[in-house]
């Protein structure tokens, strides 16, 4: 199979998203595979990160591969005035693949046409979050048992959250409803909501976080509110608490309710929250390994 970048969740088919749902399966039953001998594999994160470099790693790990990389810019030539162009062509001599997160929206696509070397994006600005997406929609199918004809419930910044746009489009192949719970300064964006328009996906908007919402969902999607990227701390200040989501909140929701958020999380979910079965999030973390796995062999077009 002909290698290829991994940079939108927009360039895959629905074909495409339930292949990776087996592979990831897979991944899950059978972590340990020596599928990338001798392989090599760069790490670039231009913004920090936990889970998802940490997931990526021990994915390469668990392959059997190598990796090499970076976790702060302040310690690579980036920080003397290195262009990104001259980074990704340097690493692409020492790498066979390049996994990056870039705090530039489109940083992936751009580190994809300057190299030969495929390039998975592990998230670019407020752009997208294409691996992250691939384990939220493992997540749901494994809470849900299956995905289609699903109502999901985005709570939070929906104006900034890279995963809540990734997963708008990755989850708009299995005929979902969506409802968006944002402040007005970080509602979803219009062209979000054109491109639901323009697919005939059903969605409405709601400022209250109310019991009612929560009680028609099958997935409550929580997201905290992104500090870093607010220019004015006086306008995060004043929403940074504004949802909370809290045991009590859940006593009549659906049986086959879960709860995810692709973390951290700050005071988004009240730690009571924790010891509900409907609590998935840290579950939904572990899967990511699995995930990455298989967003690293299909790039490299291991079978």
């Amino acid at each position: 199979m002909k290698k290829k970048s991994f940079v939108s969740i927009a360039d895959l088919s629905k074909e495409t998203i339930i292949r990776l749902m087996k592979k990831t399966e897979f991944f899950e039953e059978n972590p340990n595979q020596k599928l990338l001998d001798g392989k090599i594999c760069a790490t670039l994160f231009f913004e920090p990160s936990t889970r998802t470099r940490l997931s990526f790693e021990t994915a390469v790990n668990r392959l059997g591969g190598k990796v090499i990389g970076f976790s702060d810019v302040a310690t690579t030539s980036s920080s003397k005035g290195e262009t990104l162009k001259d980074t990704i062509k340097m690493v692409s001599n020492y790498a066979d693949l390049i996994i990056m997160r870039h705090y530039l929206d489109g940083a992936a696509c751009y580190a994809s046409e300057v190299t030969d070397v495929p390039i998975i994006n592990a998230g670019d600005g407020a752009n997208q979050h294409p691996s992250q997406t691939v384990l939220d929609i493992y997540s749901i199918y494994k809470t849900q048992g299956r995905l289609e004809n699903l109502t999901i419930t985005m709570v939070g910044d929906l104006k900034y959250g890279r995963t809540v746009h990734s997963l708008i489009e990755g989850m708009s192949h299995f005929n979902p409803r969506f409802y968006f719970i944002a402040p007005e300064e970080l509602k979803l964006p219009d062209i979000y909501k054109q491109w639901l328009e323009e697919h005939k996906i059903p969605f409405e908007e709601c400022i209250e976080f109310s019991e009612e919402i929560i009680n028609q969902s099958d997935i409550l999607y929580m997201t905290r509110v992104q500090r870093e990227r607010f220019t004015d701390l006086i306008e995060y200040e004043k929403v940074k608490n504004v949802y909370i989501l809290k045991n009590s909140m859940l006593e009549k929701s659906k049986p086959n309710l879960r709860i995810l958020h692709p973390l951290p999380r700050v005071n988004e979910i009240d730690n009571d929250v924790d010891d509900n079965p409907k609590a998935y999030y840290f579950d939904q973390a572990r899967n990511g390994v699995y995930a990455r796995q298989a967003i690293i062999c299909d790039v490299l077009g291991i079978n």
